[in-house]
């Protein structure tokens, strides 16, 4: 916890009291369900909660925003966001129904109000939203395809809406097709090794109505 309060200070009581339960409800549930490894739920804070945090270094989400977390799996980075902005409504997204059951179990362990989950493909969401967050669940031509019709017109940030991706590693050959993605590193914001490859792509996209 001590390394969310060092990248994070300003933190409400209510907020740390949030990100302080993760620890337990995520062992508890990890047990009856395992969607974290045993080597990360010991490092939950690093490799998950911080991690899903880097997106908030590059976006402040204002109040009323809307996010889709696609491919959410356990939670990430939608849980970490909406404790963090608890004016944004997220919409946590997994074609796993063991993973949304355990999403749905932590959300409510934490009486998170601003968080729906979907059981289901991104394909059939229907809604729109400011902003698509995801881990790294695809290449970014295919994750693109999947969620290009799903972004709202109106902007209300200065980074135009469309997607933040939270990838590892070299990406300009993924990145190609893109030229109007921007990448953040996030040993900009972070100095743990972990995140020594670790990014945060933004590409906009433009609204098809």
């Amino acid at each position: 916890m001590d390394i969310i309060l060092k990248y994070f200070p300003n933190l409400t009581e209510n907020q740390i009291a949030h990100f302080e339960k993760l620890q337990a409800l995520y062992e508890d549930w990890n047990l009856k369900i395992n969607v974290v490894s045993r080597k990360d739920i010991d490092e939950l804070y690093l490799r998950h909660v911080l991690h899903s945090l880097g997106i908030a270094k590059v976006m402040e989400f204002q109040p009323g925003t809307s996010v889709m977390d696609v491919g959410t799996g356990g939670g990430f980075p939608g849980i970490p966001l909406a404790i963090l902005f608890p004016e944004t409504n997220f919409h946590l997204v997994d074609s796993i129904g063991k993973k949304i059951k355990v999403v749905n179990e932590v959300v409510e362990g934490l009486g998170l109000e601003n968080v729906k989950t979907t059981h289901g493909r991104v394909e059939e969401v229907k809604e729109t939203y400011d902003f698509i967050v995801s881990r790294a669940v695809a290449q970014m031509e295919t994750f693109h395809r999947w969620v290009k019709n799903k972004v709202q017109k109106k902007q209300n940030h200065e980074l135009r809406n469309g997607i933040l991706y939270l990838k590892g590693g070299d990406l300009t050959e993924e990145l190609a097709k893109f030229p109007s993605a921007t990448i953040y590193d996030l040993p900009d914001f972070f100095e743990e090794d972990f995140f020594e490859t670790k990014k945060v792509v933004h590409l906009p996209i433009k609204y098809k109505g």
